[in-house]
């Protein structure tokens, strides 16, 4: 698709429908939509606590995230996901048309049983959102005619809404969610291995474990609850989760809690109100409110307070240097 889209400004009105959608195993709020004209313009590098995609009509510009620098053209998605230090240079003599949009992505547990579950594994869709969220998935995509489709549907009610609005937002919303993982996420990654080597077994027992702090993670948990669930020892459990994941139960752990927290920070109530900075931090696994304010501050550089201020937004002096330890791949 090139040139710019109709009603492509109106998008940008959905900021004050708050919409939010379950979809494939996630919650997703979105937080703001927008729409640059094709101009020279330019975003500087900055950092969010949430999903940030792109999706570009017309002109050509620059995408740089991490080390990494892409052009981008008509027809590319490109996506800046939670802690990416990134910027968009639009070119001076074909700017960039672009629509953008934001949303928190949190994964949503099943239903707790003292039994474990006959299939940890999950769904597809569930995976495949997994897998968008995952820090080594690629941030580029020529993407399919589905996207800009969805995205004109979307500004054309914008523009005139009608009957149901609210939920045929939240329709097209989930559909948005879906497609944008889709463009970046490799097919081949989502058909089912039906292997028997111990490798393979291994990496099932870490995906297992990794579900289980993301369905406990607002919960006390200590390594011995993980060693319960897959019927192994402490200690093999520690090295295995390790060999797969790049990093410690407690780490993990620890960083999911404070990302999950990051996004609940931003997300608003029915009457607009935000959740207050306590209950977050129980929602997370936090009780002791200092203790939280404490890991959050060393985690994203900031006071929980002074972060919903920003609007989840930091700045690059404003937050350490971190290197963000892979995620195991459900299968």
């Amino acid at each position: 698709m090139s040139g710019p889209p109709a009603n492509g400004r109106a998008l940008a009105s959905l900021t004050a429908a708050r919409v939010g959608v379950d979809v494939a195993g996630h919650r997703a709020e979105f937080l703001y939509w927008g729409y640059y004209e094709p101009r020279p313009w330019r975003n500087y590098l900055h950092t969010h606590s949430f999903f940030e995609i792109c999706y570009a009509y017309a002109g050509t510009g620059v995408f740089r995230t991490g080390e990494q620098e892409y052009v981008v053209g008509p027809g590319t998605l490109f996506v800046a996901r939670p802690g990416d230090v990134h910027e968009i240079v639009s070119d001076t003599t074909d700017p960039l048309c672009i629509h953008y949009w934001s949303y928190t992505l949190v994964p949503t547990r099943t239903a707790r049983s003292r039994r474990p579950r006959p299939n940890p594994e999950g769904t597809e869709g569930r995976e495949v959102l997994d897998l968008f969220a995952a820090p080594g998935t690629r941030v580029l995509s020529q993407a399919p005619d589905r996207i800009p489709a969805v995205l004109g549907l979307l500004a054309a009610e914008a523009a005139a809404p009608g009957p149901a609005y609210d939920q045929l937002l939240s329709a097209l919303a989930g559909a948005l969610v879906v497609e944008t993982a889709r463009a970046v996420v490799d097919e081949p990654d989502l058909r089912p291995r039906l292997v028997a080597d111990s490798a393979g077994r291994d990496e099932r027992t870490a995906a297992t474990m990794v579900r289980y702090l993301q369905d406990n993670y607002d919960r006390a948990v200590a390594v011995r609850d993980v060693a319960a669930q897959v019927h192994l020892g402490e200690r093999q459990v520690s090295r295995l989760f390790r060999a797969h994941t790049g990093t410690t139960v407690h780490a993990y752990l620890t960083r999911l809690r404070l990302e999950i927290a990051a996004q609940r920070l931003l997300e608003r109530s029915a009457d607009g109100e935000h959740t207050a900075i306590a209950e977050v931090a129980r929602a997370c696994g936090y009780p002791d409110v200092r203790h939280f304010t404490t890991a959050f501050r060393r985690h994203w550089g900031v006071a929980p307070g002074a972060f919903r201020d920003g609007g989840g937004t930091a700045q690059l002096g404003d937050r350490p240097s971190t290197n963000t330890p892979p995620s195991v791949t459900e299968r």
